[in-house]
């Protein structure tokens, strides 16, 4: 049961590497410091938007519109976060 535990606490966090990166790289491309003319740099996008998407996609239609801001990654981590201390505190 601690091996399951420790496999789900490791997707649990490179998801949320995952959800970091897409997030810089959100920022990188909306201060056009990366060029998504660029073939690596579309598809490395396009993997990071279709990985995290479907998760965030509900948050986003929960949390009120703040402009340009975009919190549901963070909402999304911090939920993790909490599954993930949840999962310990349980199994361990």
């Amino acid at each position: 049961m601690q091996s399951l535990a420790g496999l789900i606490s490791l997707v649990i966090t490179l998801y949320i590497w995952v959800l970091i990166a897409s997030a810089i790289m959100s920022w990188l491309v909306a201060f056009n410091v990366l060029n998504t003319r660029n073939r690596f740099v579309y598809q490395v996008g396009d993997m990071l938007y279709r990985l995290t998407e479907p998760a965030l996609r509900p948050i986003r239609r929960v949390l009120p519109n703040l402009g340009g801001i975009d919190l549901s990654p963070v909402v999304l981590i911090l939920l993790l976060v909490f599954l993930r201390s949840l999962l310990f505190e349980y199994v361990f």
